[in-house]
């Protein structure tokens, strides 16, 4: 299984690998629906750790833009471990 470290620091890159992952997690779930078959065990992995990476770097984006608007260093802002931002409501 592959796991990404978030170490961005710029609103534009987090953008971006937001943009990234949910192409692939995209192109991942079309796939198979028109394939009319399920995900494997590697598939299913690799999306479930594609919604979590996305998760993370959304609730860091907030967390930027959040303090950049409270007038305060938005490079403060630290990727919160998955098990704090997992399934947070987008």
């Amino acid at each position: 299984m592959r796991y990404e470290r978030i170490s961005i620091v710029d609103d534009a890159e987090i953008i971006h690998r937001i943009g990234e992952l949910a192409d692939e997690e995209r192109r991942l779930e079309e796939a198979h629906a028109a394939a009319a078959e399920g995900l494997n065990r590697g598939e299913r992995a690799r999306l479930d750790q594609l919604q979590r990476t996305l998760d993370q770097l959304w609730d860091l984006l907030r967390q930027r833009r959040a303090l950049r608007s409270a007038g305060r260093d938005p490079e403060s802002a630290t990727a919160r471990p998955e098990e704090t931002v997992e399934r947070y409501q987008q």
